[in-house]
């Protein structure tokens, strides 16, 4: 597809944040288990609204451009896309990138799920064409960043008190959960304020721009 340059930033996996998504190895939870995901190309409008209004998804199938808020918490859409991105204009789906761990697992439990798959895709269409049928909210939703950043951080101290310490071998210790109370409910709280800003980060060259053709 040919995207207006002039109007989008085009985001692919070169991007810093994509490839982000990619290598973070405590995302492959998202996107194995919540099904999060992340389109292959993310256009992101030049303008002064904030990141989460100007950013489209485009559908190859049909070359639609939907708005990234079609997948957000409000429609309950933001989570449960194992197979991809749904378009509710041609009931297809919209590739997604895959984080690294991801596929490694992927990859190894290949055997057992390989036979379940195309009966579970079929049944997910089915959810995804439901979902798709009511009326989606294009609004952006009240961003609670504590408590997004609260649940990201208790996600990371299961993950890295209990789950990584019994992987590794090492056991878990009274020391360590003690340890990761503080560290993750403050860096939870810290991740959960960059959200807030990232999402709420308008394009301020642009408005410059802008103002100084305005006078």
């Amino acid at each position: 597809m040919n995207f207006d340059t002039n109007k989008y930033k085009v985001w692919t996996w070169k991007n810093p944040l994509v490839l982000h998504w990619i290598l973070n190895p405590g995302l492959a939870f998202n996107e194995l288990i919540l099904g999060q995901r992340v389109p292959k190309i993310t256009l992101i409008e030049k303008n002064n609204k904030p990141l989460a209004e100007r950013s489209y998804v485009p559908c190859p199938h049909c070359g639609t451009i939907h708005s990234a808020l079609k997948w957000s918490p409000q429609n309950h859409t933001a989570f449960k896309n194992w197979f991809g991105l749904y378009c509710d204009h041609c009931s297809k789906i919209i590739p997604c990138l895959r984080n690294l761990t991801s596929y490694l697992l992927l990859g190894v439990t290949f055997p057992f799920w390989i036979w379940f798959r195309n009966r579970w895709k079929v049944q997910w269409l089915a959810k995804q064409r439901e979902k798709f049928s009511k009326p989606l909210s294009l609004t952006p939703p009240d961003f609670q960043w504590w408590y997004v950043g609260l649940r990201w951080g208790l996600f990371m101290y299961v993950f890295s008190s209990v789950l990584y310490p019994l992987i590794d071998g090492e056991g878990v210790t009274t020391k360590g959960l003690l340890i990761g109370i503080p560290v993750w409910v403050l860096g939870g709280l810290f991740f959960g304020y960059l959200m807030k800003k990232f999402l709420g980060q308008r394009n301020t060259k642009q408005s410059v721009a802008k103002t100084q053709q305005a006078t």
